[in-house]
C-alpha cells in the first residue's frame, strides 16, 4: 500500500503552472517539524515537496500561503531526469489526492491576512521562527 499523511506549513507561496490540454499543476514543499529538539535545543524540520493537480491544485493556490498549516493524504512518486550538467537525478515527492485545510494564510498576492485561527500546539513553529524561539 503507497499511502502517506503529513502535516506540515507551507515554506512559500504556492503557484499554478498551466500545461497542454488545460491541465494545471502546482508544486510546493510543506514543513513537518520533529517532536523533539537536537542537541542545541532547537526545532529540527523536514521538508517534503508535493504535488497537486487540477480543482485540487487551484484550491491549494487560492486558499494557501506561507505558514498556512495543512493536513496532506497522498501517495509517494519517485522519478528520474537528466538536469543541464548531463547529470540523473532522482527525487520522491508526494502527490496529493486530499487536502485538509487547517489553518490558513492568504497568499502575499491576495493580502497576507490569516483566515482561520484554530489553536494549533505552540510548539509548532515554521524553521525561520525556531531561531527566535527560547530554550526552556
Amino acid at each position: 500500500m503507497n499511502q502517506v499523511g503529513l502535516v506540515g506549513r507551507f515554506t512559500k507561496d504556492p503557484f499554478l503552472k498551466t500545461f497542454s490540454e488545460n491541465r494545471v499543476q502546482t508544486n510546493f514543499v510543506i514543513a513537518i517539524n520533529r517532536n523533539y529538539r537536537n542537541n542545541h535545543g532547537n526545532v529540527e524540520a523536514d521538508f517534503v515537496t508535493c504535488v497537486a493537480w487540477g480543482r485540487l491544485a487551484e484550491r491549494i493556490v487560492n486558499y494557501c500561503g506561507k505558514g498556512s498549516l495543512v493536513g496532506i493524504n497522498g501517495r509517494l512518486q519517485t522519478r528520474s531526469f537528466t538536469n543541464k550538467e548531463n547529470v540523473k537525478i532522482y527525487t520522491t515527492e508526494v502527490i496529493v489526492d486530499d487536502v485538509r485545510f487547517l489553518i490558513l494564510k492568504t497568499p502575499e498576492n491576495k493580502g497576507g491576512a490569516t483566515r482561520n485561527s484554530q489553536d494549533v500546539s505552540s510548539d509548532f513553529v515554521l524553521p525561520e521562527q525556531v531561531a527566535n524561539t527560547p530554550t526552556p
